[in-house]
């Protein structure tokens, strides 16, 4: 069996394009080159540099979840406002700590105010210095465990239990009146979904 070739086709005379000359030929193939280039590369590279940012964010979350103890930072926002602690602005010493678990979420924060600012904090939660018991300690020594608070340095100290019907979160408080003008609270806020 023979096989023929096919003869180079001419260009019909009927077809008014020219034949392409090779420079145009290599612009046609660079175009299609960049548009594949960028259809395919600019969308990997931005997968590449999202997954990079999850991974990290992830990361982050784990520490700060992982971490043991109280964090010198100021809760977040949403975590005062779920939490009802209404942390005077002007405070010093700001630390916090959350845990959660099925039964129950707390939030440890303690913070270093002022006479006015401890009275606005007091307010806020319904309440005020009226309230507090001399050497109360409604904090229990489980709990200030978890984050290291000693109750023992001098005072003098008082406290109360702000209880609330769940879901709103119990407040349990400790103030240490050792610096005239300028009260330490400690809080553990507690709510049961």
């Amino acid at each position: 069996m023979t096989t023929t070739s096919l003869p180079h086709q001419t260009p019909s005379p009927d077809d008014p394009r020219p034949p392409e000359g090779r420079g145009h030929m290599i612009r046609r193939r660079a175009l299609t080159l960049l548009i594949i280039v960028l259809l395919i590369g600019i969308p990997a590279g931005y997968l590449v540099i999202s997954a990079n940012q999850s991974r990290d964010s992830g990361r982050t979350k784990e520490e700060k979840y992982a971490a043991r103890g109280l964090t010198p930072d100021w809760p977040s926002r949403v975590q005062r406002r779920l939490y009802h602690v209404p942390i005077p602005p002007a405070s010093k010493k700001v630390a916090y700590y959350e845990t959660n678990n099925w039964r129950t979420s707390r939030l440890y924060v303690q913070f270093l105010t002022s006479d006015d600012g401890l009275d606005t904090f007091l307010k806020n939660i319904g309440t005020s210095r009226a309230a507090l018991e001399k050497d109360d300690f409604p904090i229990s020594a489980r709990h200030r465990n978890i984050v290291d608070w000693d109750f023992t340095t001098p005072g003098p100290w008082s406290g109360l239990t702000r209880a609330r019907k769940n879901p709103t979160p119990t407040l349990d408080m400790v103030v240490n009146w050792s610096r005239p003008g300028h009260p330490m609270v400690y809080v553990v806020a507690r709510t049961t979904p």
